[in-house]
Order: C-alpha cells, then structure tokens, then sequence
C-alpha cells in the first residue's frame, strides 16, 4: 500500500468514531435516515457512500444505541433512526470525554505577552476549564 493511500486509512479511523458521536447526537435530537446523514456530515467535510454510512448506522442500531421504524416520508419509505436511551447516556458520557481529551488537544500556554487576540482568548478559556475541571475533581 502507497504512503497516500495509508494516511487515507489512517484518517478514516481517526474519524470513524467521531462520525459515529456525530451521528449519535443527531439521533438523541431527532430522526435521522441514511441520505440525511450523508448530507449533514458532507457539509462538515465528511463524504461517506451508502456502503459506508448503512453499516454504521446498523452496527449502532445492533449495540443498542439506535432503533429504527420505517417511516412514509413525501411518498418515500425511510428507515429513520432515534437514539435509545441506553445511546442517550453513552453520548452524554462521551461529550464529557470528548470535552476532556479535546480541552487537553487544543490546550494552548497562556501568552501573557500577548495583546487580547483570539488565541489570547483561547488560551484563557483552556486555562478556565482546566481550574474548573480541577475543582470539579475535588468534589
């Protein structure tokens, strides 16, 4: 295999579980089908086929985390997809882990020599969260 088309397989399993999250919190908030999904996610860079996105959607409905029901939508059979509530608790838990590990990916030093830029403003929102966090723990 090609050093590309390596990193192309790299990066798909990077976001595989990210898209999976994506996919996971449009289900808690409404129904979701397949062609919807492939949209939302292409607008956020993402192109999936069918052949990818359907089995992604069975294997979450197959753990428990998504029900599905034919639905007639404008003449069209739709197989739309709700998150269950057992999906509902493992989203609200990986939001708090998704927050943790991303607080830390995108932790920035503070620049105090710095005029009150964006990254100035960043950097001060990281070191927030983090003495939130830290007081948080000790609860």
């Amino acid at each position: 295999m090609t050093t590309a088309k390596q990193e192309i397989m790299d990066t798909r399993q990077l976001y595989s579980g990210l898209i999976r999250l994506h996919i996971l919190h449009h289900a808690a908030r409404e129904g979701i089908f397949g062609l919807g999904m492939i949209e939302e996610l292409a607008r956020h860079g993402y192109k999936l086929s069918p052949g990818t996105l359907y089995p992604v959607l069975h294997g979450l409905e197959q753990n428990g985390l998504l029900r599905s029901e034919e639905h007639n939508l404008a003449g069209k059979i739709r197989r739309v997809y709700r998150a269950t509530p057992a999906g509902q608790r493992v989203l609200k838990a990986a939001k708090e882990q998704v927050r943790e590990l991303f607080g830390e990916l995108f932790e920035v030093e503070p620049l105090i020599e710095l005029p009150r830029t964006r990254t100035r403003v960043v950097a001060l929102q990281a070191a927030n969260y983090r003495k939130r966090r830290a007081g948080n723990a000790t609860l």
